[in-house]
């Protein structure tokens, strides 16, 4: 599958737009919300791991049109089964959608979204964790594209044009008030914003990428190594495998097979995808860390802090990290409060959405620890979330994670070159499939 390539027509960030006042106070009403069940079927052992050996790519999508006729679209990542469920609880989250203006709900959507996350009954099956937080993930995402296609910008550019205190009101800061009240936001914001120009010349020459679809699990040693290869000459200087089977002799030969073809200075990751017990975990993150892997990723059951903690300091130098089943802001501050976690990697479309997202990632700086996103497949919204981050929040610029099995469904697929990702200039989050 190829991306269809996009022409960027501003230099340094400034876009032609029509986002002025007077399309600030256009009245946009959501007049209509539907829901889709979209799976995608890959080929062979693509998107394989540890724990998953039979994915099928799937996306729980709301539609919302507004008293203009945009149309914008929101999604949630699944593998498959219960991707209807997840559709279903977004249907019955995003009811309360109908007849808010778009811009009003958007100037309080910290309060709106911890109000649809409370639901007196839903929230049972949670809470801020499951199908239901995957709901709201595609409910959130939905908002945000919307009101980004109704503002004509790209969802990047509209979160760096906001004022502190209106990014301030797309926060839920509920449970981490203690590490991040607003105060503590309002400083990491401001703090980072006189120095936004010196990091806006990722604009320019694109976020770098890192390739995950290198080392499948049930791929062949012969096809990582000639995977490597591609990625090589496709200008990835930073690529991942996944390991994580019983067998931990065949995942490091497959580490030694991928350093042996991209040489010593290549950033290599591996991922054993939350597989290993104890003590194999001990032992398979010291011998990964003797390799030289840069991170090693859910070394071990998702919601073991402490047992995140002791490997840590096992793998060192190398790094820990996780977030792909990280649910909500909380567990994250655990992990990072913990320092069980060095590397961040929030998925907007496992936690509630693009706004806790974004808390996440003020929860890192805060913690001085880089964020660094999971995309499943879905960097088409995370290339404007790292823009974000980075400028605004001065993350530092590492990598994003490129899947791209699907990226020709999309009206406006990620487009990479030379191993970067292009920055984006359509309107909205970059969610909306064709």
């Amino acid at each position: 599958m190829r991306a269809i390539p996009c022409k960027n027509n501003y230099s340094s960030g400034q876009r032609a737009s029509v986002s002025n006042e007077a399309v600030r106070n256009a009245v946009a009403t959501i007049r209509k919300v539907a829901t889709r069940d979209v799976r995608f079927r890959l080929a062979e052992g693509a998107g394989t791991d540890a724990v998953h050996g039979d994915p099928e790519y799937s996306y729980a999508v709301v539609t919302l049109e507004d008293s203009n006729g945009l149309v914008a679209e929101g999604s949630t990542f699944t593998l498959g089964a219960g991707n209807d469920v997840v559709c279903n609880l977004a249907e019955s989250l995003a009811g309360e959608l109908k007849g808010r203006e778009i811009e009003e709900l958007m100037s309080e959507w910290g309060a709106f979204g911890n109000r649809l996350a409370s639901h007196s009954q839903l929230r049972w099956l949670g809470p801020h964790k499951g199908a239901i937080h995957l709901a709201l993930a595609a409910v959130t995402n939905a908002c945000f594209d919307l009101w980004a296609r109704h503002r004509d910008l790209p969802l990047w550019q509209l979160l760096l044009d906001l004022s502190d205190d209106a990014l301030l009101a797309l926060l839920d800061l509920s449970y981490v008030e203690d590490v991040l009240p607003a105060g503590r936001v309002l400083e990491l914001l401001a703090g980072a914003r006189p120095t936004r120009a010196e990091r806006s010349d990722v604009l320019d020459t694109g976020y770098p990428a890192y390739d995950t679809s290198v080392g499948w699990i049930n791929y062949s040693d012969e096809v990582i190594a000639e995977n490597a290869r591609n990625a090589l000459d496709r200008g990835f200087d930073a690529m991942k495998l996944k390991v994580g089977s019983d067998d931990l002799e065949r995942a490091l030969r497959r580490v030694r097979i991928i350093r042996d073809v991209v040489g010593p200075d290549a950033t290599l990751m591996v991922d054993a995808n939350q597989q290993w017990r104890w003590p194999l975990a001990e032992t398979a993150c010291r011998e990964m860390a003797e390799l030289g892997a840069y991170w090693i990723e859910e070394p071990t059951h998702p919601d073991d802090v402490m047992g995140h903690r002791r490997l840590a300091d096992i793998a060192a130098p190398s790094m820990i990290a996780a977030g792909e089943h990280i649910p909500n802001q909380v567990l994250f501050k655990n992990f990072l409060a913990a320092g069980a976690i060095q590397v961040c990697q929030v998925d907007a479309l496992r936690v509630g959405g693009i706004s806790e997202f974004l808390t996440v990632s003020l929860l890192a700086k805060h913690f001085g620890v880089p964020v660094i996103p999971h995309v499943g497949d879905l960097g088409q919204l995370h290339r404007h979330l790292v823009l974000f981050n980075h400028i605004a929040l001065n993350n530092e610029r590492l990598f994003l994670e490129c899947i791209p099995h699907l990226a020709e469904y999309f009206e406006d697929p990620a487009v990479i070159e030379n191993g970067r990702y292009r920055t984006p200039s359509v309107p909205g989050a970059g969610l909306k499939l064709r």
